[in-house]
């Protein structure tokens, strides 16, 4: 008989995809952090083969919550319980840990984020635009123009004995800026620390540009485990910085937990309890996309069908709903009504 309940938070991003399992204190009993290689698919499937090898046999999936970019797919992938985006998702795991937390820096491979709490609750938030040039990815670019690996990076700026500055609002300005400052003769340690001081004043100059930063300041995502960024933070700020133990999967946690909400909620809409997860042999299934534009209005939505072993389980993507089936992205103003 299975009687340890378990909640599972997935959280889907362009670069990497986390999996975690909570129990009902919200303890994390297994997390993983795998690479997304541009198959969010694949990459889930991998996720929950981990996932079922390291739970206990008794171990019951009670509920599952989704995040992320590609949170739609998968949740019509899984069965999700709930849908959440990352800043209720990120807030939610950072103040289980830190209930008097005030600020949440995450930056991930793609995108990177400000989430401003008061007492819990998120007051103000921001996002990166499109541009990659404050996130992971610019980094990881650098490293591989430089030979040297990013797992590294830290380290060698902790090493540099010479401030350079190094233009960071755009990877063509400075890849330039970097050639030009090794034929003046500079080390690529010193290099390296000017790359991650650039990050982080391109991440103030444009996604934390005027908001009230306070402490206590958390740092959240993948990139919170190159130490030459925490270094250039506290540089930048003069104030400390924490990292939490679980910092690259806190919004897969932020999920799990709200899908332990969720499902312990007597007023669900369905009222049932059972959860919504098909099962870990969703590895073993054949899913896949397609994509029609609906001409029924200027609008021209490319509408997204997606497909289970030969069948077809979701639509979304329209603007109107005619065709869809997920929930829609939520607005700005619903992302701070949601939140708790």
């Amino acid at each position: 008989m299975k009687n340890l309940k378990v909640y599972v938070g997935i959280d889907v991003g362009s670069v990497s995809t986390n999996v975690v399992a909570i129990d009902e204190k919200n303890s994390v009993l297994v997390s993983s952090y795998i690479r997304t290689h541009g198959n969010p698919l694949k990459s889930v499937q991998e996720g929950l083969k981990i996932l079922e090898e390291k739970l206990p046999e008794d171990a019951d999936v009670a509920g599952l919550g989704v995040t992320g970019s590609a949170r739609y797919l998968i949740a019509a992938m899984v069965g999700a319980d709930i849908i959440k985006n990352e800043i209720t998702a990120h807030a939610i795991a950072a103040t289980h840990f830190y209930p008097e937390a005030s600020t949440i820096m995450e930056i991930g491979g793609q995108d990177s984020k400000i989430i401003i709490l008061d007492s819990g609750i998120v007051t103000d938030f921001a996002m990166n635009n499109v541009c990659a040039a404050g996130t992971g990815s610019f980094l990881d670019q650098q490293s591989t123009r430089l030979g040297i690996p990013i797992e590294d990076f830290g380290a060698r700026a902790l090493e540099s004995t010479n401030d350079v500055r190094i233009a960071g609002r755009c990877t063509v300005f400075a890849e330039s800026d970097m050639v030009h400052k090794q034929q003046l003769g500079y080390t690529k340690n010193d290099i390296i620390n000017g790359l991650c001081e650039a990050l982080v004043r391109n991440y103030f100059s444009t996604v934390a540009k005027g908001k009230d930063i306070k402490e206590p300041i958390l740092f959240q995502g993948g990139v919170a485990a190159n130490i030459g960024i925490i270094r250039a933070f506290k540089k930048y700020l003069g104030k400390d910085i924490i990292i939490p133990e679980y910092y690259n999967v806190m919004g897969a946690i932020g999920s799990a937990i709200l899908s332990k909400e969720s499902m312990e909620n007597k007023n669900r809409p369905d009222l049932t309890s059972q959860s919504k997860f098909k099962g870990f042999n969703i590895k073993d299934m054949t899913f896949k996309t397609t994509s029609f534009t609906c001409k029924d209005c200027a609008n021209h939505c490319e509408v997204v069908e997606f497909w289970q072993d030969g069948k077809k389980i979701a639509l979304f993507g329209d603007k109107c709903g005619k065709h869809t089936n997920q929930i829609q992205q939520p607005t700005n103003t619903d992302i701070l009504s949601q939140f708790r």
